[in-house]
C-alpha cells in the first residue's frame, strides 16, 4: 500500500490561473499568521485558531472559512519544523530568550486541503478554489483506489512543480494511531518556499 501518492493535475490555462490565485491568497493568510506566532511563541493549532480565526475571516473575506483553518494548520506545522526540530538552527532551545525569526511564505507555498475542501469520488477530485469548485479526473491505479478505502488519509497538499504545473500529494497512514503521525520534512534544509528572517 502506498503511504504517499503524488498525482499531476492536467490543467487548462484558466484552471492554472485559478490555482495560482488560490495559492497566492493562501500564502497571504500564512504571512498574516506568522507575526502572531513569532510574538506569542504559540504554534499550537487550537490556541492559534482561537487567537486568530475571527480576525483572519474579517481580513480575508474572499476565502472560505475552512481554508483559514487549513492555513492555521500549515503555519503550525511549519513552525514546528523551524522552531522545534532538533536540527533546525532556529530551534527555540538554541535561541533562548532571543526573539524568534519571522517566517515568510512565498506565493508558491503548498496549499493544504481537507475533507471539507477536497473530495474524491470515482477517480474525480473536486477541490475548493476562490471562485467555486474545480474538478479533475485522476489516473488512479487499482492499488491507489484501494488505499483511499483502506487507509487513513492524513494530509492533502497542492503544490507547484518545478515546471510550473500543479500536483496533489496524498499522505496515508494505517488506522493504527501509533503509526498515524502526519508526514514531516527534515529540518536539514528549510523548504524553498519559506524564508526565515532573523530579527536584529
Amino acid at each position: 500500500m502506498p503511504t504517499q501518492l503524488r498525482l499531476r493535475l492536467d490543467t487548462s490555462p484558466d484552471q492554472k490561473a485559478r490555482l495560482l490565485a488560490l495559492q497566492a491568497v493562501f500564502a497571504r493568510l500564512c504571512n498574516a499568521l506568522a507575526p502572531v506566532v513569532r510574538t506569542t511563541r504559540c504554534w499550537n493549532r487550537v490556541a492559534l485558531h482561537h487567537m486568530t480565526y475571527k480576525s483572519l475571516r474579517e481580513q480575508f473575506p474572499e476565502i472560505g472559512s475552512q481554508m483559514v483553518c487549513n492555513a492555521i494548520y500549515s503555519v503550525c506545522r511549519t513552525s514546528r519544523l523551524v522552531y522545534q526540530h532538533p536540527k533546525s538552527p532556529f530551534n527555540v532551545a538554541r535561541l533562548g530568550e532571543r526573539p524568534l525569526p519571522l517566517l515568510r511564505f512565498a506565493d508558491n507555498c503548498p496549499v493544504y486541503f481537507d475533507r471539507h475542501t477536497l473530495s474524491l469520488k470515482a477517480g474525480q477530485v473536486s477541490m475548493y478554489t476562490l471562485d467555486g469548485r474545480m474538478r479533475f479526473q485522476l489516473a488512479l491505479r487499482p492499488e491507489d483506489e484501494q488505499a483511499f478505502h483502506e487507509q487513513k488519509l492524513r494530509e492533502i497538499v497542492l503544490s507547484r512543480r518545478a515546471d510550473g504545473g500543479f500536483e496533489l500529494a496524498f499522505w496515508f497512514a494505517e488506522a493504527d494511531p501509533d503509526t498515524a503521525a502526519a508526514p514531516t520534512e527534515t529540518a536539514d534544509e528549510i523548504p524553498e518556499y519559506l524564508m526565515v528572517e532573523a530579527t536584529a
